[in-house]
C-alpha cells in the first residue's frame, strides 16, 4: 500500500483526523504516523493526555495489522494495553507500529510512542494489541444498536 492510500485511509477514520494523526511511512511491516501536539492534546498538567497517545498507538497498530490483510477482511481491536512511561511533553508524538504475528483470526501489535521537543525524541510509551480478522460484509450487515 502506498502512503497517499494510507493518508486516505486515516482521513476516513473522523477521531483520527479530527486528533490530526497522520501516515509518514509504511516499510517492512512497520508503520510511523505523526501527530503535531495542540493544546487540545494536553491535559490540566501541559503533558500530552494518555488517550491522545493510547488512540495513536491502537490506529497505528490496527492499520499496520490491516494492511497485510486480504481484500474483504478489517481489523478491529479486541484487546490494547499501554504502558506509560512519561509525561509526553514537546511539538510531535511519533508511533511506530508492527506486527508481531498475523493470522486468519486474530493478529498480535506492538507500538511504541515517542514525543519530540527541540529535535530530540524520548520514549513515552509501550503499547499491544490482539486485533480480531473479521469479514468486512459481516460488519456492513451488523445490527445497529440503540
Amino acid at each position: 500500500m502506498k502512503i497517499e492510500s494510507l493518508r486516505a485511509f486515516f482521513s476516513a477514520a473522523p477521531f483520527m483526523a479530527d486528533l490530526g494523526v497522520e501516515p509518514v511511512a509504511l516499510a517492512d511491516g512497520r508503520l510511523h504516523t505523526r501527530l503535531q501536539v495542540a493544546p487540545r492534546h494536553l491535559q490540566h498538567t501541559g503533558s500530552v493526555h494518555a488517550g491522545v497517545m493510547a488512540s495513536m498507538a491502537d490506529h497505528t497498530m490496527g492499520i499496520a495489522a490491516q494492511v497485510q490483510q486480504p481484500e474483504g477482511r478489517w481489523i478491529l481491536t479486541a484487546e490494547l494495553k499501554t504502558s506509560l512511561l512519561r509525561p509526553a511533553t514537546g511539538q510531535q508524538l511519533h508511533c511506530e507500529a508492527w506486527v508481531i504475528k498475523p493470522g486468519r483470526s486474530l493478529a498480535f501489535t506492538e507500538a511504541e510512542v515517542w514525543a519530540e521537543a527541540d529535535g530530540r525524541r524520548t520514549l513515552v510509551m509501550k503499547a499491544s494489541a490482539t486485533m480480531a480478522v473479521v469479514e468486512a460484509a459481516r460488519l456492513a450487515t451488523a445490527p445497529a444498536r440503540t
